[in-house]
């Protein structure tokens, strides 16, 4: 796969540069699929699975590894979710793909892997894709080869049976003047019905008849995602709102418990400590890495150095929500070898420290989502007053308890309503 073109956009914290951005980049799961339970089809006999289309997607029932949506008891503290997520997600020759599966699975973790639709369109069949404002075949990170298509399809069947998520970074990665920051609802709309295609036909695409599905519908999967640079958002929501999508994940927030925009979750990155630094930036490898060397082939000297600042400050963040407002924390990452993997390191680094703490959840968009959604609305709300790191004084028990019912009321006299 090609490099991604890559931008920075500066943001609202003094020097600290926010953007982000698509990366490029095993093993299967489970041998048996599953029993499916389609929504749009009848079921097959136990055991079975049912394809849809030209066979790259099927139904085979219920993801496994999920953890159940549980409501708040009164006065309960909250968990403490954290968020890995990649973006442009595919296996290559580096193996990141397939390496933090095993990640993941040794710290009992799920993910949310954004898959860039043209990894698994063939360079030959580029035509294939009509990107909005650009010509036919034309890709700012390029398309894949068989073998490309072969490990990256592998790798997303694996993951999805493990419990993560498979989601969207688009297509094209196109950013900046005449990028997707220009795209109308319609144009969005375009690029997502292109990214599912890409999906549900790879196999007439790469011409892999013989492989394995991929064990879900994407219609029904794919819920949210994340924009190339995160640029075009606002068009983009207005899209995935009209799509009846659940959650997006392309702006730029404190560490705040979510709010709703337009019908879906707001689960953008998030601003972070840079040790050492006298700013914060965004929650992603690629912020730290141009804040600290500007390129991906800075000075060897300072790989070290740099992978542990980036740990350090996303631990930083997870301490301060952890001990204080218990607000997700959305973590974004690309499989690349920056600076000589420095930040993969980092990444996984903080994944062995934080994952195994009690209360803690490590999951997915789509699982946090699912746990938001169970949640009273009120409690939601009261939790979005606590700012950065703060905890409630007196503790959870006390300001999420169920408030008294109110003492019976005499009887109101009702009124005529005034203009």
């Amino acid at each position: 796969m090609k490099a991604a073109t890559r931008r920075v956009a500066v943001g609202s914290v003094a020097t600290a540069l926010i953007a982000g951005l698509a990366g490029c980049s095993g093993s299967d799961g489970p041998g048996t699929l599953g029993a499916p339970a389609p929504k749009k089809a009848a079921p097959a006999p136990h055991g079975a699975v049912r394809l849809i289309g030209d066979g790259s997607t099927a139904f085979t029932g219920v993801q496994p590894g999920l953890l159940k949506p549980e409501r708040l008891k009164p006065g309960q503290q909250p968990p403490q979710f954290v968020v890995f997520s990649w973006d442009g997600a595919g296996e290559d020759s580096q193996k990141l793909f397939s390496h933090f599966r095993k990640v993941a699975k040794k710290y009992d973790a799920t993910m949310t892997y954004f898959l860039s639709g043209v990894y698994l369109l063939p360079e030959e069949k580029a035509s294939l894709y009509d990107p909005p404002q650009h010509a036919a075949g034309r890709s700012d990170i390029g398309f894949n080869d068989t073998q490309g298509i072969k490990d990256t399809v592998r790798e997303l069947r694996g993951a999805w049976l493990e419990g993560n998520e498979v989601g969207t970074h688009f297509n094209g990665h196109f950013c900046g003047k005449n990028g997707v920051d220009n795209w109308s609802v319609a144009e969005w709309k375009s690029e997502i019905s292109q990214a599912k295609s890409f999906v549900k036909n790879w196999r007439t695409n790469s011409g892999l008849k013989d492989e394995k599905p991929l064990p879900f519908d994407y219609d029904e999967e794919l819920i949210g995602a994340r924009t190339p640079c995160l640029e075009g958002r606002t068009n983009f929501v207005r899209a995935a709102s009209q799509l009846g999508w659940r959650y997006d994940t392309s702006g730029i927030n404190d560490q705040l418990w979510p709010k709703k925009d337009l019908g879906l979750w707001d689960l953008s990155l998030q601003m972070v400590p840079v040790p050492g630094r006298a700013f914060e930036t965004l929650s992603m490898d690629y912020n730290f890495m141009v804040n600290q060397s500007g390129t991906a082939k800075g000075a060897r000297s300072m790989h070290e150095r740099w992978g542990d600042q980036m740990r350090n400050g996303l631990v930083q963040a997870f301490n301060r929500a952890y001990n204080g407002n218990r607000a997700p924390l959305i973590i974004g990452n690309h499989f690349e070898s920056w600076n000589g993997g420095t930040y993969m390191r980092a990444v996984e680094q903080t994944i062995a420290t934080v994952c195994v703490k009690r209360d803690v959840k490590c999951v997915s968009f789509k699982q946090l989502a699912d746990w938001l959604d169970v949640q009273d609305p009120q409690a939601i709300a009261k939790m979005r007053t606590l700012g950065v790191g703060q905890a409630p004084k007196g503790g959870w028990a006390a300001f999420l308890a169920t408030q008294p019912a109110a003492p019976a009321a005499s009887p109101v006299v009702k009124r005529e309503a005034r203009p």
